[in-house]
């Protein structure tokens, strides 16, 4: 059995030391601003971020959303914030989970949840390069992962994941996105047992599991592919081999010691934990043999049709899972110091750089020198059944003093990697083959992950880094207890790295990719055409606006264009009703939006692009007069875009009207005597 365990005092040092190097760190972060801070920004750096009015950025900068549950998008070199993407959390500025077409998109097997921690984005790739078609964002929290169609800025699909916890290892993509494979942050037991067991039968009871989704080539829709099923360990990051390593992931995994309480030291006792490599296309071979098991289990499938406008949920009951500690030739352990966060496979596929966060140092793997420690056998025992192999078998090198905290590695393309160091604050710049420290440069302060433009891929973009950042103490202007989220760019385009720009980003950001805009704009999506609207309840032209009554259910068929719904006056709705205003925007031109409230709705607005219909549904909880708008400015005359539905108590004799432009007659207010 592959132990590696310490011994007592300097298990302790081990803990003690870095978390006393964090406790130093934050003081000083705290008790004042470092020296020589406001000069890090050199007198030319105003003019490489800048962006002139009317121009476009070079790269799209799509980075997590963390706590807020959405991912947003920014203009690099300028900083600026040009979309939020609503994914995991509801949105009301776009009704976002509000209206009846999205709810089902934030369906899951829980039931409706209306957040998420979304944590990592992920590029689609095609031989390795980034393509600008989707791009992926994981669910922290209630494990999912989601499809953006970058046509239209919008999230397509949401699919959950079984026997998973903690969705922190996700979503990462093979290079042709064949797959975007996701691990638990928590081991759990399986879906399929009864988890009402003790907590501290961890080691006997407790699984990680690693999800392939397949990823369809041309419409991306995505399905549960396969499961592998390891030991109980933590997954933090991942990415796929490319080139010469194309058929193989590797994962950093921390918690060897299968600690369930207090992990800040019960799970840092050794001097190492482990990187784990799968070669998936064996996991694909022993799924064609009908090596997998079919497992009873609940999750939740959501996609969103862009020609109804409307989203379905289904909850599927079944994943095939492969046991990867019994089947031979899957998966492999590399010890790797300690505590690892960051798992980076370089341009060529050859190296593998580890980031153990309480390590003094970076190793780097060599994909051909493990490749022959498989063969030859090299290995130190067994983890729970999965072969180990021997450290030094398959290193490369070691990158020796490069900071404190390494956390993440990115690559620009030339041959270098750049480090972002957690507990140095500062982003370091290296040699991959002879492991020798080019370059560093402080960040402000404590930065967790870094994005070179096509960093992960075969082909970087390079010419700049972006860090961010935990902490913004005296970067930006004071707003109480919490302040601004940060990014930082630095140009990298010479020997030496520049900060040239600061910019706020919505909190928490993790991890963020970007491409050049050019790659995702000539697909863009400018309108909905009308004619293709096949939502079945969709008023194409103002004629087809009316209102109809189904019972309790009042469906309003109504129009916009500027500056006027259709209908604009709707009488004869009843206390006890539930009344759906469908909105069809019946404009066929680039960035005209029209906006719907209800006075007294208990959701939000409603937000419809140019040719799509949305619905929201009211149900009034008192007779009157209300009013209805527009709440997205289209025009000179937005202020009159308005009309009113009026509701009459239960049982009411008032008949079904609506009208535009044109008052119906008064009723006889005599009639109901007679």
């Amino acid at each position: 059995m592959y132990s590696t365990q310490s011994n007592p005092m300097k298990r302790l040092i081990n803990v003690i030391m870095p978390i006393m190097a964090i406790s130093v760190l934050s003081f000083g972060i705290n008790s004042c601003k470092p020296k020589g801070a406001s000069e890090a920004v050199s007198g030319d750096a105003a003019v490489k971020a800048y962006v002139p009015p009317g121009k476009y950025d070079e790269f799209y900068n799509f980075v997590s959303g963390g706590f807020s549950g959405q991912m947003s998008v920014y203009g690099l070199p300028s900083g600026r914030l040009l979309r939020v993407i609503p994914v995991f959390s509801v949105d009301p500025e776009k009704g976002w989970g509000y209206s009846e077409e999205t709810k089902p998109m934030l369906n899951t097997s829980h039931g409706f949840v209306p957040w998420d921690d979304l944590h990592h984005t992920e590029l689609s790739q095609t031989n390795g390069e980034v393509d600008g078609r989707w791009v992926f964002g994981n669910g922290n929290n209630t494990p999912r992962v989601a499809r953006i169609d970058l046509k239209t800025f919008r999230t397509s699909e949401i699919i959950e994941l079984p026997n998973s916890a903690g969705n922190h290892s996700s979503p990462f993509a093979t290079e042709n996105t064949e797959y975007v494979v996701a691990g638990t942050r928590f081991s759990v037991p399986p879906d399929n047992v009864n988890g009402d067991i003790p907590i501290n039968t961890y080691k006997q009871n407790f699984k990680g599991h690693i999800s392939f989704i397949s990823v369809d080539k041309q419409s991306g829709a995505m399905d549960s592919a396969f499961q592998l099923r390891l030991p109980g360990v933590n997954f933090d990051l991942a990415r796929a081999g490319k080139g010469k390593s194309h058929g193989w992931f590797f994962f950093s995994c921390y918690n060897s010691e299968q600690a369930n309480t207090l992990l800040e030291v019960n799970a840092s006792q050794k001097d190492k934990d482990f990187v784990l490599a799968v070669n998936w296309k064996k996991a694909e071979e022993y799924i064609k043999q009908g090596k997998g098991e079919k497992q009873a289990v609940r999750y939740a499938h959501n996609v969103y049709n862009e020609s109804t406008h409307t989203a379905t949920s289904e909850i599927k009951t079944s994943v095939t899972v492969l046991d990867a500690m019994s089947l031979e030739g899957i998966c492999y352990l590399i010890p790797c110091p300690k505590s690892p966060h960051g798992c980076d496979v370089d341009p060529t596929g050859e190296y593998i750089v580890g980031s153990g966060k309480l390590a003094a140092l970076i190793p780097v793997f060599s994909f051909d020198k493990l490749q022959n420690a498989i063969s030859t056998s090299q290995f130190d025992g067994k983890y729970d059944g999965i072969p180990v192999v021997k450290y030094e078998a398959a290193l490369h090198g070691e990158v020796q003093k490069p900071g404190l905290g390494p956390l993440h590695t990115e690559f620009d393309g030339n041959g270098n990697a750049y480090t972002s160091f957690f507990v140095s604050s500062e982003i370091v710049k290296w040699n991959i083959k002879d492991l020798k420290v080019l370059d560093r440069v402080p960040t402000y302060y404590s930065i967790g992950h870094l994005c070179v433009p096509g960093g992960n891929s075969r082909k970087p973009f390079g010419k700049y880094v972006v860090a961010y950042n935990k902490i913004t103490k005296d970067r930006y202007a004071p707003t109480g207890p919490e302040l601004a989220q940060s990014a930082q760019l630095y140009d990298i385009s010479g020997d030496k790295m520049q900060l040239i720009l600061d910019f706020p980003t919505i909190g928490e950001p993790h991890y963020a990719q970007a491409c050049p805009v050019e790659l995702v704009a000539k697909n863009s999506l400018k309108f909905f055409k009308i004619d293709e609207n096949k939502h079945p309840y969709a008023a194409k032209g103002e004629a087809e606006s009316k209102v109809v009554r189904e019972g309790n259910k009042v469906h309003i068929y109504m129009t916009s264009i500027r500056s006027h719904f259709s209908p604009d006056n709707i009488e004869g709705v009843k206390l006890g009703d539930e009344v759906y205003f469908h909105i069809t925007n019946l404009e066929q031109d680039w960035d005209v939006p029209h906006g719907f409230a209800v006075k007294g709705a208990l959701n939000a607005e409603l937000l419809i692009m140019p040719g799509e219909t949305s619905t929201l549904k009211w149900i009034p909880d008192r007779v009157g007069i209300y009013p209805i708008y527009c709440t997205d400015f289209c025009s000179a005359l937005h202020q009159e875009m308005q009309g009113y539905v009026r509701v009459s108590p239960a049982g009411s004799s008032v008949p079904l009207m609506f009208s535009t432009g044109k008052n119906k007659p008064a009723p006889d207010p005599t009639a109901s005597a007679k």
